[in-house]
């Protein structure tokens, strides 16, 4: 289960929102295994940054959490899809996008503890 939180600092529109995740649940088919079925995605909107000194630019941190890639195949795509999505629907410039990939090592969902190893 991919998990993708992004905070802006720019207010967005519910149509806003679904359009950007559906941009992203496509970009999220670049990672072997994973499509928008699975992706569980939020959104900060208004959020308070200071990008160069400079609380005036609009600008995007995104984290994306994803289990079971390592290696991270297609997270180079998956990345590319991400901030044209933020930059085409917000008019963030994609040099003021920032994504953090983080590797999802274990969790539980449903009651259940799932660990990589295990599928490994």
């Amino acid at each position: 289960m991919p998990f993708i939180i992004a905070k802006v600092n720019v207010p967005v529109s519910k149509e806003q929102e679904t359009k950007i995740k559906s941009i992203v649940g496509k970009a999220i088919e670049n990672v072997p295994g994973k499509n928008e079925n699975y992706l569980l995605f939020g959104i900060e909107d208004n959020y308070r940054f200071y990008l160069r000194g400079n609380g005036e630019q609009k600008a995007a941190y995104i984290q994306a959490d994803i289990f079971g890639n390592e290696d991270h195949i297609g997270f180079d795509r998956f990345g590319e899809g991400i901030t044209v999505a933020f930059s085409n629907v917000l008019g963030i410039p994609p040099e003021n996008i920032y994504i953090k990939f983080d590797d999802i090592k274990a969790w539980s969902v449903c009651g259940q503890f799932i660990d990589r190893r295990m599928y490994g």
